[in-house]
């Protein structure tokens, strides 16, 4: 299927509702405004076609952007590969939910996450550390270095009030991933979460939003959710 094609299909499956939410919370022009779930028939006919999520990302739409993470091959993407994708993703909703997804999904995710968080940048600090909450909510407790976590606890827990605000959200989801589905460190990371508190992230034109990620650890631990992992991290 050609790229025309695919623009096409989206925009026929785009609703007004959709494109002014996305936009409230950061999306641009172009966009259609898709639904994910509406973008699974879609996904099942062509499945996985790196070349083709190549040329939908480079469109610059949005729904074209989230639709090539679905498709793209993360194992076929280089190191060069991701900086370009995270330099074009202006907003959260794509450097967190599309570039990051897509990284998870590659054998390069920890050393491209560690170098993003590094950066200082507040998309790329935000898409490292949601990596890492794909990461450890996918694989094995046994693929990851527990010093390693254990040290970013720390990091999350001496700067996050300090963190450019997506980055905060982002970080607080970490410490929530950890205590939940990472089981050698749930007490430290219930620990940090208990030491960090309520964490405010302001948002343009909207109230700000109160983190907390002691209340949403406690909620996931009554459903009996110690050690949850998810068979697929992309839709």
């Amino acid at each position: 299927m050609k790229v025309e094609t695919v623009m096409q299909e989206l925009e026929a499956l785009g609703k007004e509702r959709l494109k002014k939410m996305y936009m409230s919370n950061g999306a641009q022009e172009p966009l259609f405004g898709v639904a994910t779930g509406e973008m699974k028939p879609l996904f099942r006919q062509i499945k996985i076609n790196h070349s083709l999520a190549e040329e939908l990302y480079a469109t610059g739409n949005y729904d074209a952007m989230y639709f090539a993470g679905m498709i793209a091959d993360p194992k076929a993407m280089t190191h060069a590969d991701f900086e370009r994708w995270i330099e074009k993703a202006y907003f959260y909703m794509l450097s967190d939910f599309v570039v990051a997804v897509t990284l998870a999904e590659a054998d390069i995710a920890q050393e491209v996450a560690d170098k993003w968080i590094a950066s200082g940048d507040e998309l790329k600090m935000s898409a490292g550390w949601s990596c890492y909450c794909w990461l450890l909510g996918s694989r094995p407790d046994s693929e990851f270095d527990e010093s390693k976590l254990a040290g970013m606890l720390e990091t999350v827990k001496n700067s996050i009030h300090d963190a450019p605000e997506r980055t905060k959200s982002a970080m607080n989801n970490f410490v929530y991933t950890v205590a939940v589905s990472y089981v050698p460190l749930h007490k430290q990371a219930v620990e940090t979460a208990q030491a960090i508190g309520p964490v405010e992230m302001k948002r343009d034109k909207k109230k700000s939003a109160i983190l907390n990620a002691s209340e949403n650890i406690q909620k996931s631990l009554d459903r009996g959710q110690l050690g949850f992992k998810r068979k697929y991290v992309r839709c």
